[in-house]
């Protein structure tokens, strides 16, 4: 295992943001643009690190902050030695700081309360008060060992107005400057491997506020730059529109991170095109759980690329009675083992008995759509 975080601009598209760039872990290389599938609770919902591999994906989202504290909590993932070895997934690993908890938690006063000092959260199970802020995150982070960790932030609400998205501005950049400091007492996790720092820029739909908060993340000279806020990924046009305010301001040198993007194939293929690099999503399991599966075709178009949607917006509902006798793969042309094995016909009697195997067939298939957009966006640039 090396003890490294770097990244190196591979390739730049001729006539777009877009790029691809290798990022150095000290659990390997991961080329850019990627998709990171998402282990909030240490697991993928009925993918194992097998699967994962088979689909592409060399990093995943591993071990939400707020959740590893609540449960199995540190001192059983220090014993384990890591996230890594806990969950046998030996890649590379980017976890995040509990900071969106804190916001969809905090919608409810009895289960968290947010001041300067950080968030105060109710153990669901057991009622006990845990502390989360800029120190305890950094250090439960130190103990989960992914190889990037994420700045304590206050997720920008977008109901709260520009003053709400003030007010968090401002805390995620107190925030920041304790996490940056509690970080670089050592800047190494607890099984002694290099962490890369990212700092989230904030500012709500606003943007002079954008701007403001860019300005100073890069002030603080971190490894990478996340965008966030709540806006990001859920209001699609919005996120290109930021994109765009801030993007001329970023440097070429360090990886780009749009938090929470990828509800649909098309999703990718946009923010990449914009200039980003990386970012995930629950929505492509999630989706799968409920019987929703990707369907359509990745062409090329105007010098980059579409995900043509066949079906509704790009995707099929299986329970549908028309699938109930056919015998085609989910998506013509696509190589996932799902596609490669198994009928719609089959599928369809799967999540109508409600069987476990449905969600793995259907799980596989997403995140392997989601992995060969980004795989076609890698040869294209690179072409």
């Amino acid at each position: 295992m090396s003890n490294v975080y770097q990244a190196n601009i591979v390739k730049k598209h001729a006539s777009l943001p877009a790029r691809v760039m290798q990022m150095e872990t000290p659990h390997g290389m991961v080329t850019t643009p990627a998709f990171m599938p998402v282990g909030t609770r240490a697991m993928l919902n009925y993918l194992t690190p097998a699967d994962l591999q088979q689909s592409g994906s060399d990093i995943i989202l591993g071990g939400n902050t707020y959740h590893m504290l609540c449960a199995p909590g540190m001192e059983i993932i220090e014993a384990a030695g890591g996230m890594h070895t806990f969950m046998g997934w030996h890649q590379a690993m980017l976890t995040d700081s509990g900071g969106f908890q804190v916001l969809s938690l905090s919608k409810n006063s009895k289960i968290c309360t947010i001041n300067e000092e950080g968030a105060r959260f109710k153990h669901p199970i057991t009622g006990k008060i845990i502390h989360l802020n800029s120190h305890t995150s950094i250090q439960a982070q130190k103990i989960i060992g992914a190889d990037i960790i994420m700045a304590f932030d206050q997720c920008t609400p977008e109901t709260g107005g520009r003053e709400a998205a003030l007010a968090a501005l401002d805390r995620t950049h107190r925030w920041l400057m304790l996490s940056k400091e509690e970080h670089e007492k050592n800047p190494n996790s607890v099984y002694g491997h290099r962490q890369a720092l990212f700092g989230i820029i904030q500012g709500g739909s606003f943007r002079d506020l954008r701007e403001q908060s860019t300005e100073f993340i890069l002030q603080q000279d971190l490894d990478g730059i996340a965008i966030g806020g709540e806006v990001i990924g859920f209001d699609m046009k919005k996120t290109e529109e930021i994109i765009d305010w801030i993007r001329p301001m970023l440097p070429e040198n360090k990886v780009r991170y749009t938090m929470g993007v990828g509800l649909n194939p098309q999703d990718l293929l946009d923010v990449v095109a914009k200039g980003i690099d990386i970012f995930d999503c629950v929505a492509p399991t999630r989706n799968a759980r409920h019987g929703t599966l990707y369907y359509g075709e990745i062409v090329e178009k105007d010098g980059w690329l579409a995900f043509e949607s066949r079906g509704e917006q790009g995707r099929i509902l299986i329970k549908k009675s028309q699938y109930a006798k056919d015998n085609q793969p989910i998506m013509p042309h696509c190589d996932c083992y799902t596609c490669l094995h198994f009928s719609r016909a089959y599928l369809h009697y799967l999540f109508k008995q409600g069987l476990i195997a449905y969600f793995h067939l259907a799980s596989i298939h997403n995140i392997h759509v989601m992995q060969s957009v980004c795989k076609r966006m890698r040869e294209l640039i690179l072409r």
